[in-house]
């Protein structure tokens, strides 16, 4: 059974699972469908078209699914999915789309810390951390085990690549490219992710091959068309040098420049 506490205000058309826990005043609305063993704390509203998956826990005073904050936006009827075992921290705000139909929707087992901003139409993978005051703008891509400093700005429709690492107070308007450390107002590319690769086992060859691209890529002062294409023809075929050729080469906004990198 639910535990709700006496003072929430929750809808009898919301459908909420087996062992779930709602704090005092929290409200959730007619449209919100909540997954079994999710904890929501004190003072959390969670409205609009919202599916939060299994075993999350949202802290005090989180605003889930609120109006997406676009002047596009006329009351169409979009959605916010949320996966399982995030644990979304006190009042971060999450939004659903902006269009009819359209989604905003945050994969499982990620970290948000507080006051973290995901905007409408975005999308959040797997195993990321968002650090205090992460804000993505509005068609923002995060992908799996990317870290998000504190008091990061991201703007729209940029991408940000699998195992990155964007350091605190960066100011991020291009792709962030995958396996990368950036830093920066605007952030540039500083070199690989070492901690992140080694702690995803990520073999050595791999890291080796993957820093022989960097250099390519961002030090050889060609353009990315053909640095990538220089990187493909020189470097050994291994899945880490493909994803990140492909991505550098579908980048629609364009990827964060290099601070030299070191030979």
């Amino acid at each position: 059974m639910a535990k709700i506490h006496s003072t929430a205000i929750v809808s009898k058309k919301a459908k909420l699972a087996d062992e779930i826990q709602v704090g005092p005043y929290t409200i959730i609305g007619d449209s919100a469908t909540i997954g079994a063993k999710t904890i929501i704390g004190a003072h959390c509203v969670i409205e609009g078209n919202t599916a939060i998956g299994k075993s999350c826990q949202i802290f005090t005073g989180a605003v889930i699914g609120s109006c997406p904050q676009d002047l596009k936006y006329k009351g169409e009827k979009s959605f916010l999915e949320i996966g399982d075992n995030n644990i979304i921290r006190e009042y971060c705000t999450f939004n659903p789309g902006t269009d009819d139909g359209s989604k905003t929707i945050v994969g499982s087992h990620n970290l948000f810390m507080a006051y973290a901003h995901i905007a409408h139409d975005c999308r959040v993978g797997n195993n990321c951390i968002i650090a205090n005051n992460g804000t993505l703008a509005g068609h923002v891509t995060i992908e799996d085990k990317a870290v998000i400093g504190g008091l990061v700005a991201i703007h729209q429709f940029v991408r940000v690549g699998l195992l990155s690492i964007i350091g605190g107070c960066s100011k991020v308007v291009q792709d962030i490219p995958p396996y990368s450390t950036c830093d920066g107002h605007p952030a540039l590319v500083y070199g690989l992710n070492l901690v992140g690769l080694r702690r995803n086992n990520v073999a050595k060859e791999s890291m080796q091959e993957l820093n022989r691209a960097f250099k390519i890529l961002f030090n050889s002062g060609l353009s990315i068309k053909h640095a990538a294409d220089k990187a493909e023809k020189e470097i050994g075929p291994c899945k880490e040098i493909s994803y990140l050729i492909s991505f550098v080469r579908n980048s629609q906004r364009g990827i964060a420049h290099s601070c030299r990198l070191r030979t």
